[in-house]
């Protein structure tokens, strides 16, 4: 993903072959501000002869320039807003657990299709042909994609979408692999990376927080969208709060203490003449994250929980930059971030969290606080290291014990 695709900018260019992209993203992002985030991400390339706009689960997105040259800025935006947000709803894995099978693909995409759109569409999406509702599917409104699919039903109303760009919307739509894809899943040739999982479920909660504050500050939301928003970024385990427990107790810790210093004068010097008297200051600590990226870390996990670790901090004030360290059998250069999705997850060998601890103890200034993010199949040093307080999340329903020395949080598989 590119530093403008990161931040949203909307006067990136279309690529050649695709002349109105730019003006497609423009209306998008001025219609469903709260989408923006998601509509920039998503890497578009033209894929002449497709006779179609599709997206796979990597957030690519192939449109057939022909089709979009007879679309209006209006209706090219609306497609990228309807193949965005299933990438958001994740309408690919949710097909895979209900267990679709490739021959009702095409049914689970237009129960996808209306879960959507039954949303949207009142809030001015404006898709080209005749768009799924769930009324055309035989179902009340207001439902999700497992309500509306219905394998083998068959309309009577031929004004729903069979023909329109809602046909097919790729693997990303319903997970099926397709025929002629690139090895690194997209359904065509091959073209940009795309995202990785973990960088793709910390932008789905960059989205949902987005959308959330959208409904909070400058207006309404869909209701549906509203509720997938707010199921995204509520704290459903323990576990969270636990870990804000642990870091409020260290913050806490850490920040309450006082000491001296001549930086600034002390407000009573000039009751004693010329002597300079030091004045008391409470230090905001400095806090440290390892993260275990060796061969037995998903990412998906690992970042997600880096993500809530950051949200934590800054809820309590305590950091503008966080310091990341990756870490399998010897520790990376420290990485400054502003933002968990700034974080490279480098590495894929064996393990050592010591090592990572070790280097966070040398950083400068040392950490006042070190929090570990590992699956706890690690050797650990025999003493507590000098000069931080270590918490350590412990990822996985398998996680062994954590040394005596540190506070540590288990994280649970399902999350």
């Amino acid at each position: 993903m590119t530093g403008d695709q990161r931040h949203g900018r909307p006067d990136l260019p279309g690529p050649p072959g695709l002349a109105g992209l730019a003006g497609a993203r423009l209306w998008a992002a001025a219609r469903f501000p709260y989408l923006a985030s998601a509509i920039f991400a998503t890497q578009v390339t033209p894929a002449p002869g497709s006779a179609a706009v599709t997206v796979d689960e990597q957030w690519r997105l192939q449109a057939d320039p022909d089709v979009a040259a007879g679309w209006s800025a209006a209706q090219f935006g609306s497609v990228l807003v309807h193949h965005a947000c299933h990438l958001l709803r994740e309408h690919a894995g949710r097909a895979r657990a209900l267990g679709v099978r490739p021959e009702d693909a095409r049914d689970w995409t237009r129960a996808a299709d209306a879960e959507i759109n039954d949303d949207l569409i009142p809030a001015g999406l404006d898709l080209p042909g005749g768009p799924v509702l769930p009324h055309h599917l035989g179902a009340d409104p207001g439902g999700l994609a497992e309500q509306y699919f219905r394998p083998g039903y068959a309309p009577d109303d031929s004004d729903d979408g069979a023909d329109g760009p809602e046909a097919d919307c790729g693997s990303g739509a319903d997970g099926q692999p397709r025929m002629g894809a690139d090895p690194s899943g997209g359904d065509g040739p091959p073209g940009p990376e795309g995202l990785p999982g973990w960088q793709a479920d910390l932008l789905r909660r960059q989205v949902a927080a987005e959308i959330l504050r959208h409904g909070r500050e400058a207006g309404s939301v869909p209701a549906g969208l509203a509720r997938w928003a707010q199921q995204t970024v509520a704290p459903v385990v323990n576990w969270r709060t636990l870990l804000a427990a642990e870091l409020r107790r260290a913050v806490a810790d850490r920040a309450g203490a006082a000491d001296y210093s001549y930086r600034r004068p002390s407000r009573r010097a000039a009751a004693v003449g010329n002597v300079v008297l030091p004045a008391l200051r409470h230090p905001v600590p400095d806090v440290a994250v390892v993260c275990d990226t060796s061969g037995s870390m998903t990412d998906e996990l690992l970042a997600m929980t880096l993500a809530e670790v950051e949200g934590l901090l800054r809820s309590l004030g305590v950091i503008r930059q966080l310091r990341v360290l990756a870490c399998d059998a010897a520790a990376g250069p420290a990485q400054r971030v502003t933002s968990a999705r700034q974080v490279e997850l480098t590495g894929g060998g064996g393990t050592d969290m010591g090592a990572g601890i070790a280097a966070a103890v040398a950083l400068r200034p040392r950490p006042a606080i070190t929090v570990v993010l590992t699956d706890g199949f690690t050797p650990w040093p025999a003493q507590p290291p000098k000069g931080t307080r270590v918490l350590i999340a412990l990822l996985g329903d398998r996680a062994p014990e954590a040394p005596f020395w540190a506070r540590a949080v288990r994280v649970p598989t399902a999350v």
